[in-house]
């Protein structure tokens, strides 16, 4: 068994991540990881900081997989992990809809899916207008995030239910920002993982029984500290990301274009 972070924001990556890659790889590391995925919000900056300044250089033992937190226009958070090879620069293009993103996703060998799906709304899959009472798109994923040391005990025992009313394997993590959050989600994998197409793979041969998540619960998240003003931040979230979207849209078309998909 291999343990896992699958949700981790690097201060290099994510405009509200605290902890630099090499700090954030020295805690699980002393926490008794082997690896972690790096899901920092639609940049991969702060995979691209561990392979310019760390990679081959130090923490030689330790697994550190490439991934991205994706923002869509209509179902919330996505966690994308695509194989090695794989270069598309419309994953750090925030906005596109979920059908799209899977699509692109699958057409080249990745794999996807939901982050605290039953969390926050706008951010979450299932409390978004499009997806609350409509689950099919559960059919399309290739996992789901099960536990989420930022989320509570009902959201995530919901996600396990649905992850397993759809035979979809669980991922955990710590959806960790700052230091003292760092490891508290795990994923331990039935299978030697050393790169992405690795897991990918094992993912896809062992299903459910790829993996199993668990952890403890964060208890110092900005929504627990400021109660009912944190409504106000998640309204606006949702009105940074549709205006991102709208930004981004002509940069998000050229780049389908180029990769030979069309868009109405």
């Amino acid at each position: 068994m291999m343990k896992f972070d699958m949700h981790c924001h690097t201060k290099e990556g994510s405009l509200d991540g605290k902890v630099p890659i090499d700090e954030f790889i020295a805690t699980l590391i002393k926490r008794g990881y082997d690896g972690m995925l790096v899901t920092d919000h639609d940049s991969y900056n702060g995979y691209r900081a561990w392979k310019r300044k760390l990679k081959d250089k130090v923490f030689r033992n330790f697994v550190v997989l490439k991934g991205i937190e994706y923002d869509t226009i209509d179902a919330g958070h996505i966690l994308v992990i695509m194989p090695e090879t794989a270069k598309l620069p419309i994953l750090e293009l925030r906005g596109l809809p979920v059908q799209f993103l899977i699509d692109i996703v699958h057409r080249n060998g990745g794999i996807l899916g939901p982050a605290h799906p039953c969390g926050e709304k706008y951010m979450s899959i299932l409390n978004t207008r499009k997806h609350r009472r409509n689950l099919s798109v559960m059919e399309k994923f290739d996992f789901i995030e099960g536990f989420n040391a930022c989320e509570s005990r009902e959201s995530n025992a919901r996600a396990q239910e649905i992850a397993k009313e759809y035979g979809k394997p669980v991922f955990g993590g710590s959806d960790a920002h700052k230091l003292d959050c760092i490891g508290l989600g795990a994923t331990e994998f039935a299978g030697n993982i050393t790169c992405e197409s690795e897991l990918i793979a094992l993912v896809k041969e062992k299903g459910r029984e790829a993996c199993r998540c668990g952890g403890e619960y964060y208890e110092h998240t900005t929504k627990q500290k400021i109660g009912k003003v944190n409504n106000l931040l998640v309204q606006s979230f949702w009105f940074y990301n549709r205006i991102g979207s709208m930004w981004r849209h002509h940069k998000r078309h050229l780049e389908l274009k180029r990769m030979y998909i069309r868009i109405k």
